[in-house]
């Protein structure tokens, strides 16, 4: 009986199966063997002949069809063991290559679906940034600062344009300077000092004659030597020109 015709046969083989295997096939072919000698051989131990390490041949089974048929189905056994051996390796190989592809390709796939979420949240970041900041810049152009029209709100606008001019002062400056000169009135008008008799009284806030008002007029206020800011702006741009500051002025100047 061959091996192809034992249920299973097709299964892969073990190290044990294969060793079975290859004992039963060299037990059968030595029983064969033996059970194939002529009972009246004479035994002649100085005449033995050397074993091959070829294939078996029963020199009995030459006119022997039983004999011949049993060795083919011998040889027969010995290729079909060889061959599903070889065929379980094989199997079990591909298996592993299997396997360790798919665990690969897992691995780069999981590392692709990684770097996509990292690519994705630092793009929306960076969106996020540049948008937080276009809107901040915008807001900022767009907004209007809004002054009060009085006294407070005519001197934080003056000092606003006075930074933005580069011209030096404070709140505390102007504002002193301011009252000892008008009292606050920005109509006010000095129509009996020096001044007022050579034909330009001093006027405003900070009494500010108007050749004086239109040598330091700063650019983008009122050319109005009434107008509160102006006068403000004008009188501290000649005042840092003449004393570095209108911090510094503590009298008629």
């Amino acid at each position: 009986m061959s091996l192809s015709s034992i249920p299973g046969s097709c299964r892969r083989l073990n190290k044990t199966q294969k060793l079975s295997v290859a004992g039963i096939s060299a037990v059968a072919v030595a029983s064969l063997s033996f059970s194939l000698v002529p009972a009246n051989a004479e035994s002649k131990p100085e005449a033995q002949t050397p074993t091959s390490a070829a294939p078996v041949v029963l020199a009995s089974a030459v006119g022997n069809p039983q004999a011949k048929a049993l060795q083919a189905s011998l040889i027969e056994q010995h290729s079909t063991a060889a061959n599903l051996i070889k065929a379980a390796d094989l199997a079990r190989a591909e298996e592993a290559a299997a396997v360790k592809a798919k665990a690969e390709a897992a691995a780069k796939a999981k590392a692709a679906a990684a770097a996509k979420v990292r690519a994705e949240a630092e793009a929306k970041a960076k969106a996020a940034e540049k948008r937080n900041g276009t809107q901040a810049a915008s807001r900022s152009e767009t907004r209007t600062p809004v002054y009060a029209n009085n006294l407070d709100g005519w001197i934080r606008q003056s000092l606003d344009i006075m930074r933005a001019h580069g011209i030096p002062g404070s709140y505390d400056g102007l504002h002193r300077n301011i009252m000892r000169e008008s009292t606050g009135n920005p109509n006010a008008i000095n129509g009996w000092d020096i001044n007022a008799k050579n034909g330009t009284p001093s006027c405003g806030l900070l009494q500010v004659i108007r050749p004086t008002f239109n040598a330091y007029h700063v650019s983008g206020t009122s050319t109005n030597i009434y107008d509160p800011v102006a006068n403000i702006t004008a009188a501290a741009n000649y005042a840092a020109d003449r004393y570095g500051s209108i911090d510094n002025v503590n009298s008629a100047y």
